[in-house]
């Protein structure tokens, strides 16, 4: 079975689940997702830029909102429950949880303990981030030892 380690940042769609299921083809694979709440992220400039980036003035208006800490914490773990619940829906084995500290280190315990195949990370673009090589995944592929995949997430 292939394992991937799934880092997302919000609820996974539809067309997300459809595309991280058929990546291997017809190869039985099991998921450990991590979820990263978005608001712990990164701060809230750099947020905000990237909105205004994507032309999105909106959410760049918005990004205060956003909750962080513990308050971050319940809707991660609901956006968490309700993508392992699709995975496992579209035939995939599924597990995982909320990470709130070093979500890099985390990462690469659980790719060494789990004997992961690869890493998907899948998150909304972050320009400015990417642009200095600062997004996980980028940061990701100096640390966890196996290959990294960046895939962008939809919305629906």
């Amino acid at each position: 079975m292939f394992t991937s380690v799934l880092m997302i940042e919000k609820p996974l769609t539809s067309v997300d689940v459809e595309f991280v299921t058929t990546l291997h083809g017809d190869e039985p694979i099991s998921f450990i997702v991590l979820m990263q709440p978005r608001g712990d992220q990164a701060d809230l400039l750099l947020r905000a830029i990237d909105d205004v980036a994507m032309g999105e003035l909106k959410e760049a208006v918005r990004e205060g909102e956003e909750p962080e800490g513990e308050d971050a914490r319940k809707p991660a773990e609901l956006a968490l429950e309700h993508s392992l619940t699709v995975l496992r829906a579209a035939g995939a084995e599924a597990v995982g949880q909320v990470v709130e500290d070093h979500p890099l280190d985390k990462m690469k315990s659980v790719v060494e303990e789990s004997g992961a195949d690869e890493v998907i990370v899948l998150t909304a673009p972050h320009y400015v981030e990417e642009f200095f090589h600062r997004d996980w995944a980028s940061r990701a592929r100096h640390k966890v030892g196996v290959p990294v995949l960046k895939l962008f997430a939809h919305s629906e």
